[in-house]
Formats: structure tokens, C-alpha cells, sequence
């Protein structure tokens, strides 16, 4: 293989340092201000859930900002560079995504009036599925947040010479420090910050990338040329790396397993004051999932451009594929100070925003799941105290994953697949409770283990035993232009390739939904009348629509959504007063459901009583 003289690309500078200081200090600053403001108001609530008084704007950018971590900023346009603009059909997966979400699973999370997504297993089913959900969750969100600090942290350390475990611990401290002083209300307006930091460092590569390639024009005839922009590629072959159906079909049962049943996800929605807040929350952050997906992708076809003569990747002068994009960086703004510092504060804004959502939602399902069961009648002061303890040891946990990473070697692609193995059975199991009442508590542990072993299975396969080239399609990069060389430059350490794995949340999700309804009708299908309708959405009342004899055949007798007339809304509807007049406490609720419990459920609660987050068994907020 010939080699090739590594041009060279500048190394931090001082400005550059002090941009990238300027993120940790900004969000450091913003959880002091939310520790000195709501000082007064210290309460487990409004600690992990904002108080539920949080609107729309602000959480819209805050999931968008914890959804996109540094592994998109990174690895998507490096997807791009070598595989082409067919990553950009994301757009359409992202859109199935939210709607599914804000129209099938917020509405019943939200209207349960619960704080931890597992919450509604233990409603739905029993306890023991939400402790082995739970046990699930905190496993790879501890596993995944580790690798996703280290691994970008690595590829940048690598390229620009940014010190590596200086960022490593500086992102666990500073996240750790925020949550733990903010509360929930901390990290949504720290995101909130850090997505317009995300959109920066692009727009700064972006435009000066153009500059440097003689406009847009001619950056898209050479991606056209090197047959970039071929994006459709309609082939059914399951082990192709990119195609429509992998990334529309495929993405969205990925993206949906995070999104509409991960407790990071819904705790942020759920801390919107109005269910109408939450649904316009997930809306508008779509348009920032387009924004960010977008400059990614245009990202990758500019670098391609600049380097369609000499690929350094081919060439050697980096040591995988996830480098390309800090080389190009400094290759085409090292000569500017403070403008590498600011792609940097890019990409380790993904990475705070992401370790911050994470930490926070961790604290919340294990003090809501665990330690709230164990202690119910503590006090909001300690409660308050016990959820900061909680942010402070699952940081140390997640900055402690991050130094084993270092040692893991290839693990690391097996970690960063984490979501996948995961996401996929989890959401199936919540499918499993929202649309199938006659789904049992057998059925749904029975479909989530037979889910998480479908799910890895083939993920582990394809990690030990990878698809050809032939499969995978890299597109050509050439090293014509290339100056050769007669020893070695080659990188001497390697980063891991920071490549979503989104087969494995299809094969896992259908494996536990159809397992479980399977093993629900052999175990004994659920008594239909007994499941509160506010906890299901019934996937019969949509198909069998026509007909209740069919809807009660596919396991549905329950009128759910049915009373939609103005006459059934009037003969249902409890206005604000005579609601806090009538069940004004959590005894009282229990005493009324205890009496009739046909009745509760239906009660119609307005829009305007936006204080009022209805809980059927435990939760009454007044």
C-alpha cells in the first residue's frame, strides 16, 4: 500500500481554549442561577420534573440538543463523506418518530400523571416488570453515556492534540455539577444554550468550507460527481449498510425506542405544564432534528469535496473514519484562532447536553422507582436532598464508564449499539401494554427477554463477524492528489467508528411485541374489563373501527376515545373547582377509585386545568 506525507493541520491554540472554557463556565453559570432561584421551591418535583411548569420552547431545544450527541456530529458527516447523502432520508424516520410519539405515547404517559416511564409498567402490568425494565434502563444508559463521552474525546484528542482526559473529566464534572444544582430546570435551559452552540460550530464549517471550494455550486457538482447525492436506493436486502428501507423503516424503530419510551425523552415532555406544551414541544423540536441533520449532511458532502483528490483517511494521515471531521476542521480553520475551539464546543455540546439528560433522567427512575418505594413518607426537604445525591453518584458512574472505555478496545462499537439492543424490546414492551389490553404481566417479562436476546444476537454477530464490503457500499475516495511518501505517518492509536445500529430495535421490538401476545393468550389473556383506559390506546380500536364485535374479538371491549360528542364531553366533564372540590387529596382519590373504579378513568379533564396532571392510582398534583 503506498504512503503518503501527512500535510499537517494546526493544534489548539489559546482562544481556542478559552471558547471551549466559555461552554463549561456558561453552563456551570446556569445551574447556579436555577440552585439560587429555586431555592425556595426545593422539592423532589420541582427537582426532577421542573415543577411541571416548563413550556414548550426551551424543552423543544433542550431534546433536540440531547438527541443529537457528539456522535452525530462527528459520525454522521463522516456517513456521508463515504457513503453518500442517502443519511439525509433520517428526515423522514425523524417525522414518523414524532408523531408516533406525540400522538400514541406522550398522551398516555402524560395523562397517567406519572414521573418514571416505568411507573406505567408496574400500572399497566405489576412491579416486577417495571423493576426488570428499570434494572434494563439504568444498565445501558450508564454503559452508553460513558462510551459517548470518551469516544469523541478520543477522536479529538487525536486529530487536534485537545487534551483527552482533561475533557473526559472536565464534561463529567460540569454536567454532574449543573444537574445536581439545577434540577431538571437546569439541564433543559443548559441544552437550550448548547443547541445554539451545535448550530454555530456547523454554519462556521459550513461557510467556510464553501469559501475554500469556490461556493455551493461547486461543492455540489463534485459531490454529484462522486456520487454523493445518489440517495434512493430501494434494494430489500436486510444486510445493506444504507438504503430507504434501512434508514426510513429501520430508523424510525431506533429513533422511537429513544424516543417514545425513554425516560429521558418523556421527562422532559412531561415537565411541560400542559399536555398541549408537550406535544408542541416534540413538534418544533423536529424542525430542530431537520436543522441539525441538515448541516450534518451538507457537512460531510463539503468535506468530500474539499477532499476528493487526497482522502486522508486512505491516505493515512488519520486512523479511522470518525476524524475526518476535526481533521477537516483544522485543516480549514486552524489558521483562524478561536474557530476550532468553537467546532470543538460543538461537538462536546451534543456530549454535555447528552450526559446531562442522562444523569438526571437516571436520578429520577431510581429515586421514583426504587428508593421512593422503599421510603414512601419522606420529606420533600430530603427528598429534594436524597434526588442531588442520586445526579452526583450516577455522574461519578457515567465519568467512571468513560475511563473504563479506555480500556475496552472494540467493545466500544458493541457499547455504542447499546440503544438499539435496548431500545428495540423496550419498546415493544410498552407497544405490548398500549395497544394490547389483553396483554398480561407473563406475556410482557416473556416478550422482553425473548426482545433483548432477538435484538443481540444479531447485533454481537454482526459486531464479531461484520457484513462484507460488498454490503456495506463505501463509495471511492481517492489519493491521486496525495503527496507520496516513503514511511509510515500513520496515527498509532484507534478510535472507535461512532456507526448507529438501527436493525437490531426492529428485530428486538417485534420479537417482544409478537412473543408477548403470544404468551399472553397462552398464559391467559388479561381481563379487558379491569385495565383503566387512560393506560392504553388500543391498536383494534383503530383497525376495527367499523364494528365493536371485531373490536371485542381483537381483545378490546373497552370504549376508549369513544365518547367524543359534545353531549359526552358535558355529561363527563368536572371543571377546575368542583375537581379540587370533590377529590382534594390523595386519600380521597384512592377512597373514590376505591368505590367505582369504572368511573374515574373517564372523567374529562379540560385543557385549562393546567395544574391538574390527573393520576389514577398514586400521583394527584394540587
Amino acid at each position: 500500500m503506498p504512503q503518503f506525507a501527512n500535510p499537517g493541520v494546526g493544534t489548539f491554540t489559546a482562544w481556542d481554549y478559552v471558547i471551549f472554557a466559555l461552554l463549561f463556565v456558561i453552563s456551570s453559570g446556569i445551574g447556579v442561577f436555577f440552585a439560587i432561584k429555586e431555592r425556595k421551591n426545593a422539592t423532589s418535583r420541582a427537582f426532577l420534573v421542573g415543577g411541571r411548569q416548563m413550556i414548550c420552547g426551551p424543552v423543544a431545544l433542550s431534546l433536540t440538543a440531547s438527541f443529537m450527541s457528539a456522535v452525530t456530529v462527528l459520525g454522521a458527516p463522516s456517513e456521508v463523506y463515504r457513503y453518500g447523502a442517502s443519511f439525509i432520508l433520517f428526515c423522514l424516520a425523524f417525522s414518523f418518530v414524532i408523531i408516533l410519539t406525540a400522538e400514541l405515547f406522550l398522551p398516555v404517559f402524560y395523562r397517567s400523571g406519572i414521573t418514571s416511564t416505568y411507573e406505567y409498567l408496574e400500572l399497566r402490568f405489576n412491579r416486577v416488570v417495571r423493576v426488570a425494565a428499570t434494572m434494563i434502563y439504568i444498565l445501558q444508559t450508564i454503559l452508553y453515556t460513558g462510551v459517548v463521552v470518551y469516544a469523541p474525546a478520543l477522536a479529538l484528542n487525536q486529530v487536534t492534540g485537545f487534551n483527552l482526559w482533561g475533557s473526559v473529566f472536565a464534561t463529567g464534572i460540569v454536567c454532574t455539577f449543573y444537574c445536581t444544582l439545577g434540577g431538571l430546570k437546569a439541564v433543559v435551559w443548559t441544552d437550550a444554550f448548547q443547541m445554539v452552540v451545535m448550530v454555530l460550530g456547523f454554519l462556521t464549517v459550513l461557510i467556510q468550507g464553501t469559501i475554500k471550494l469556490g461556493g455551493s455550486s461547486n461543492t455540489w457538482k463534485i459531490a454529484k460527481n462522486g456520487q454523493r447525492l445518489n440517495i434512493f436506493d430501494f434494494s430489500v436486502d436486510p444486510l445493506r449498510r444504507h438504503t430507504f428501507w434501512t434508514l426510513t423503516v429501520g430508523g424510525t424503530f431506533t429513533w422511537l425506542g429513544i424516543y417514545g419510551v425513554n425516560q429521558s425523552i418523556i421527562q422532559r415532555c412531561i415537565s411541560c405544564k400542559s399536555e398541549r406544551h408537550a406535544k408542541m414541544a416534540l413538534y418544533l423540536n423536529l424542525l430542530g432534528l431537520w436543522v441539525i441533520l441538515v448541516c450534518a449532511v451538507f457537512s460531510g458532502l463539503v468535506m468530500y469535496a474539499f477532499y476528493v483528490n487526497c482522502d486522508p483517511w486512505t491516505a493515512g494521515f488519520i486512523s479511522a473514519s470518525d476524524q475526518l471531521m476535526p481533521y477537516f476542521v483544522m485543516e480549514i480553520l486552524g489558521h483562524l484562532p478561536g474557530l476550532p475551539g468553537l467546532f470543538v464546543a460543538c461537538a462536546f455540546s451534543g456530549t454535555l447536553s447528552t450526559v446531562a439528560a442522562s444523569i438526571n433522567a437516571l436520578a429520577t427512575v431510581t429515586y421514583e422507582d426504587f428508593v421512593k418505594q422503599c421510603f414512601p413518607n419522606v420529606s420533600d426537604k430530603r427528598s429534594t436532598w436524597i434526588s442531588k445525591g442520586l445526579c452526583i453518584v450516577f455522574g461519578v458512574a457515567c465519568t467512571s464508564m468513560a475511563v473504563a472505555a479506555s480500556s475496552m478496545g472494540g467493545i466500544i462499537q458493541a457499547a455504542l449499539s447499546i440503544h438499539g439492543m435496548c431500545g428495540g424490546p423496550m419498546l415493544g414492551l410498552f407497544s405490548l401494554g398500549i395497544l394490547f389490553p389483553c396483554a398480561n404481566w407473563i406475556g410482557a417479562i416473556g416478550g422482553l427477554a425473548v426482545g433483548v436476546t432477538l435484538s443481540f444476537w444479531p447485533a454481537i454477530g454482526g459486531f464479531i463477524y461484520p457484513a462484507s464490503v460488498s454490503k456495506t457500499l463505501p463509495l471511492h475516495l481517492s489519493t491521486n492528489s496525495c503527496l507520496p511518501l516513503n514511511i509510515s505517518d500513520l496515527l498509532s492509536t484507534q478510535s472507535p467508528t461512532l456507526t448507529p445500529q438501527w436493525r437490531d430495535s426492529a428485530l428486538g421490538c417485534l420479537g417482544s411485541l409478537i412473543a408477548g401476545l403470544l404468551i399472553s393468550f397462552i398464559s391467559g389473556s388479561k381481563d379487558t374489563a379491569i385495565v383503566r383506559p387512560t393506560l392504553i390506546r388500543p391498536v383494534s380500536n383503530l383497525f376495527c373501527f367499523w364494528s365493536d364485535k371485531f373490536r371485542k374479538m381483537c381483545g378490546s371491549g373497552i370504549q376508549h376515545g369513544q365518547k367524543n360528542s359534545a353531549e359526552a364531553n358535558k355529561e363527563n366533564t368536572v371543571s377546575d373547582n368542583d375537581l379540587i372540590m370533590k377529590i382534594s387529596t390523595r386519600k380521597e382519590l384512592n377512597d373514590v377509585y376505591n368505590q367505582d373504579s369504572r368511573k374515574i378513568p373517564s372523567i374529562y379533564i379540560p385543557e385549562q386545568c393546567t395544574h391538574i396532571n390527573f393520576g389514577l392510582v398514586k400521583e394527584t398534583y394540587f
